[in-house]
């Protein structure tokens, strides 16, 4: 097996990203690598009388706050030892995990199972499903506790 030297770990700041989180960093720890947090954001239009848009500062509104959040990841990252950098898009979370895994170069993607459930899964699909198929790299996708 090849060492790795930079994880990505897409985050939606939920208990399953930060175990996830958890995995990455002991990765981290094992092969000296570095971690690249990623959050992505989606903006959905709203339909109204008037066409469809959303309000210009919604997108620097949702941008700011996720920054704002990561930045406590970061840290903790940052705490264990392990060089951390991070990323805040907008786009289609797993178009933009594929996206940010070439733009660095990432040698594995450790993200969390957790996804959607019912009609919506089967229409959509997860995140983590739609980035394995996707995926330049390996995916360790860890598994909740709970997901059976």
């Amino acid at each position: 097996m090849a060492p790795y030297r930079k994880i990505l770990v897409p985050v939606d700041f939920s208990e399953h990203s930060a175990r996830a989180l958890d995995h990455a960093i002991a990765l981290a720890k094992a092969f000296g690598a570095e971690i690249a947090l990623l959050h992505s954001y989606e903006v959905m239009p709203i339909v109204t009388l008037y066409g469809v848009g959303y309000p210009d500062s919604l997108d620097a509104e949702l941008r700011e706050a996720a920054t704002k959040r990561l930045a406590g990841w970061r840290e903790k990252v940052a705490g264990e030892g392990i060089t951390v950098s991070d990323r805040v898009v907008s786009g289609p979370p797993a178009e933009e995990i594929h996206d940010v895994a070439l733009d660095l170069g990432v040698d594995l993607i450790v993200m969390g199972t957790r996804g959607l459930r019912g009609l919506k899964h089967v229409m959509l699909g997860s995140v983590a499903e739609r980035t394995l198929r996707r995926a330049p790299c390996p995916v360790l996708a860890v598994k909740d506790d709970s997901d059976d």
